[in-house]
């Protein structure tokens, strides 16, 4: 891990802050912490960051709002949210806000630590690829890079969505549990919902659906099991 990884953590609460501060800071993290919405949208104008923790109770600025508006200043951090809405709803509408994670309170701080690791390793590159270039169809994911290409075309994807059309790319056609894809694109200690799966899948297929010249493989879903990446005139089931 990098000494000079940075993270800016937003939450209000003084004494979870202060805790939080504490431990990241022990672990070598160059941690910025603000307690407002407005603080926070400043702080990530303003300075670059890595990951950001992100509480969704702020007192002058709703949660989402300031964390779809992170992720337009900073389209390349992880954006962790940390919260005690635990609800599906709360789950989906952070998620489809740009969150990479999603975290309720009360969270032990040894599962924080190693979530935050996960992320900034896989982040950084530190993960197994079986192949530098995956190409299915008129698709081609470059690994390397971190670019996604349809017939030449780029294909706008955040973090964990690169992350999980790779992992689909990687074995196409192959019948994929929701079990393998959470582990491989998220963390082997997954404890949080699989909603975040389900919601990432989701925006995956919007990006393909932009680029409809071609042959553009799309994600099947298959029930009770999880997914599966195919071209249309290959689908078996």
């Amino acid at each position: 891990m990098n000494a000079a990884t940075r993270i800016l953590l937003v939450e209000d609460d003084r004494t979870i802050g202060d805790v939080l501060l504490c431990s990241l800071a022990e672990n070598g993290y160059e941690v910025r912490w603000e307690r407002t919405g407005a603080a926070a949208l400043e702080a990530a104008d303003r300075e670059p960051c890595d990951l950001v923790l992100l509480d969704l109770g702020l007192p002058d600025l709703d949660g989402v709002a300031v964390c779809r508006r992170i992720r337009g200043v900073r389209p390349d951090a992880i954006v962790v949210i940390l919260t005690a809405r635990a609800g599906e709803m709360d789950v989906v509408l952070g998620l489809e806000a740009g969150a990479d994670d999603y975290l309720t309170k009360p969270v032990r701080l040894t599962e924080l630590l190693a979530r935050v690791r996960a992320h900034l390793r896989r982040a950084g590159g530190d993960r197994p690829e079986a192949s530098t270039v995956l190409e299915v169809g008129d698709l081609r994911v470059d690994t390397a890079s971190r670019r996604a290409t349809v017939a030449g075309r780029e294909v706008p994807l955040r973090t964990k969505e690169f992350d999980l059309l790779a992992r689909l790319a990687r074995e196409p056609d192959a019948a994929l549990s929701r079990d393998v894809l959470m582990a491989d694109v998220w963390d082997e200690h997954w404890h949080g919902p699989t909603k975040t799966l389900d919601v990432h899948v989701a925006a995956v297929r919007r990006r393909l659906a932009g680029h409809p010249d071609g042959r553009v493989p799309v994600i099947t879903t298959l029930r009770g099991h999880g997914y599966r990446l195919e071209l249309p005139g290959d689908r078996s089931a």
